[in-house]
């Protein structure tokens, strides 16, 4: 008993250690704190001037709640990017970007845009900041619904948000007040597309500061992962296109007319990857005329796939608060648009787009070229994903559908339209309307060529067209702006060959012509374009290019052209004479001639005898220098040389 009565004292020591302990630990675990995290960081466009990053969320657990009718402590939230903040300006220096208190249902939404905060007071242990007592939205002073829990942010530099005075009362160790960062973008492109394996992050920076201190851990969090967005290519069911046959020519003068030859272009638009193309808003699809009146996306934390952010189209703003244009932070001008721009298109050249996406097959055009499949040619709105539009000159603007004019009927009547040109620059704009987020899409769209053949005018003009395919509309503004449409992007196409028109052309070489020693040649070239096959009639001068010397040892004489030979006549001349179509005489030369004709299916014949071919003769046909053409018959048959 002695014994037991001398541990009393060691033991009321070590009682005293366990409950310090004990002390300690339940003041650690009440210390307000909060947790950083990101979720699933999106995906991004590189080109993207005004990406939408995933939400920052913060957990916060501990700390004692505010006392029953005591105010209760305000911070300051801020966060920063690695690149610009592009979040709208809804009422400048307001932002669309929001702070989200307690995920609150729609129906329990309640906005604050003051600056300096919305003070509220607590309402006890029971129930924390969000005022909910006994089942009720309370607050003290203000009554039933006032408390906010929606605060919208303000402009705070190129890279950073700002939300003065938030109230953020301390949840308690058995509750989690969660925090959530929402409607922020991005300008993706200013960081680039990643050299290596690990794709560019975008990285998003949070502090909360003010009167009441919020340790953060893991302040820091990776919010999207950046990487190209698009693929564009081009296939060509005729890429190549001659000067003196008319295409589509009825549809050059009408946009009325069919195109009866067919669009000989696709324009290809790929996704980098899925989910790159996104409708404006996930209101439910109509049809390939119509952006459907956008609907709320207001669940905290959703994922919508579309261009569109967090909306609340009818917020609940609380006393003392103004709109601050709240009603449209969130919402995107319009669907993700797909834009082709075409550049040097030759004079007297009209260009159709479809109005719809169609699809092609590689083997179900004529030799087995690239063509529109029968199965997928859109002559109708019905269940198209996008839609051909009118924009600004940067592919801007609100949705705004082209009236088809016209169809291809080569292409099982695909619905199109004139595509606008100025100085043979011009672009073809489709909005996106619908979208699937889990599969790779590509959606093409047809490019028609039209033109009525006039060489006599130089027409249509020689050379190569190009077009650049890139995301609409494209801007330089990089900046938050209250102006500048979202979506946006940044220039980053390379503009390819898309088709050439070529002159209609014949080389002649005749090997060999004199007019010196009693000898004199004459040359026939026939325009051979009239025939029984259909081949369309050409026309166009000759010029004759002579090598070789005079009587004497003199120059061989200058070139000279001819008038226009029509179809189906011959151009015909003496060295000595000269001939008809204003050919001069070329008297004295000795050597050979080049006959260049601006029309195909030209043929030379040449004769050589004595003056007044009274004892010695001989004829030859002319060389053609140029490559075969395809047969003018479609038969097959026996090929005589010479």
């Amino acid at each position: 008993m002695v014994d037991f009565r001398k541990w009393f004292p060691a033991l009321a020591v070590v009682a005293l250690a366990f409950g310090a302990a004990s002390t300690a630990n339940a003041q650690q675990v009440a210390a307000f704190s909060c947790v950083g995290n990101a979720g699933v960081p999106p995906i991004v466009r590189a080109e993207g001037l005004t990406e939408l990053v995933g939400d920052l969320v913060l957990n916060c657990t501990g700390g004692t709640p505010t006392a029953f009718g005591s105010p209760v402590p305000q911070a300051n939230v801020q966060i920063f990017l690695n690149t610009n903040v592009t979040s709208r300006l809804v009422a400048d220096p307001w932002s669309e970007a929001l702070l989200m208190i307690d995920e609150p249902t729609a129906a329990a939404q309640r906005y604050c845009s003051v600056n300096g905060g919305c003070a509220i007071t607590g309402v006890g242990g029971t129930a924390g900041f969000d005022g909910v007592f006994d089942g009720v939205d309370y607050d003290e002073f203000s009554g039933p619904g006032s408390v906010p829990n929606v605060f919208q942010g303000r402009n705070a530099g190129a890279n950073s948000i700002v939300w003065l005075g938030v109230p953020i009362d301390p949840p308690g160790t058995n509750a989690t007040r969660v925090i959530r960062i929402t409607n922020i973008r991005a300008n993706a492109n200013q960081l680039g597309v990643s050299s290596t394996l690990i794709p560019t992050q975008i990285v998003m920076f949070i502090s909360v500061t003010g009167t009441t201190s919020v340790p953060i851990n893991n302040p820091q969090q990776t919010v999207a992962f950046i990487q190209p967005g698009l693929s564009f290519s081009t296939r060509q069911a005729v890429n190549s296109y001659l000067q003196c046959v008319s295409f589509n020519s009825a549809a050059a003068t009408d946009s009325s007319k069919a195109l009866v030859n067919g669009m000989g272009t696709i324009v290809r638009f790929s996704e980098g990857f899925a989910s790159s193309f996104k409708r404006r808003n996930a209101a439910a699809y109509v049809d390939g005329d119509t952006s459907p009146t956008p609907v709320n996306q207001n669940v905290p934390g959703a994922i919508y796939n579309t261009e569109s952010g967090f909306l609340n189209q009818t917020p609940a703003i609380v006393t003392g608060s103004s709109a601050n244009g709240l009603a449209a932070a969130g919402l995107a001008d319009h669907g993700t648009r797909l834009m082709a721009r075409f550049a040097n298109v030759p004079a007297g050249v009209v260009l159709y787009a479809s109005l719809y996406p169609v699809a092609t097959c590689s083997d179900c055009g004529p030799s087995s070229r690239p063509a529109i499949s029968a199965a997928r040619a859109a002559t109708t709105s019905t269940l198209t994903m996008a839609r051909l539009v009118t924009t600004d000159a940067n592919g801007g603007g609100s949705f705004s559908r082209v009236t088809g004019t016209n169809s291809s009927s080569f292409d099982f009547g695909a619905a199109s339209a004139p595509i606008a040109l100025n100085n043979g620059a011009g672009m073809a704009t489709w909005e996106v309307l619908q979208a699937d987020p889990l599969t790779s899409q590509t959606y093409e769209f047809g490019i028609g060529v039209s033109y009525v053949a006039n060489t006599s005018n130089n027409l249509p003009g020689l050379g190569s067209a190009t077009v650049a395919g890139s995301f609409a509309p494209l801007s330089t503004v990089t900046t938050q702006s209250s102006s500048a449409p979202l979506p946006r992007f940044a220039d980053t196409s390379s503009a390819r060959t898309i088709f050439t028109i070529s002159a209609c052309t014949t080389n002649i070489l005749f090997v060999f012509l004199t007019n010196q020693a009693g000898f004199d040649s004459g040359i026939a070239i026939s325009n051979t374009s009239v025939d029984p096959f259909g081949t369309a009639p050409q026309s166009g001068p000759c010029k004759l290019n002579y090598y070789g010397e005079t009587t004497g040892g003199g120059a061989a004489p200058a070139a000279q052209t001819s008038a226009v030979v029509p179809a189906g006549k011959q151009l015909t001349a003496v060295l000595s004479t000269g001939g008809n179509y204003g050919i001069a005489a070329t008297p004295g030369f000795q050597g050979y001639m080049i006959a260049q004709c601006q029309f195909q299916y030209a043929h030379g014949f040449a004769f050589i005898s004595d003056v007044g071919a009274n004892r010695v003769s001989e004829a030859y046909l002319g060389l053609i220098l140029d490559s075969a053409l395809p047969s003018r018959t479609l038969f097959a048959s026996e090929i005589l040389g010479h």
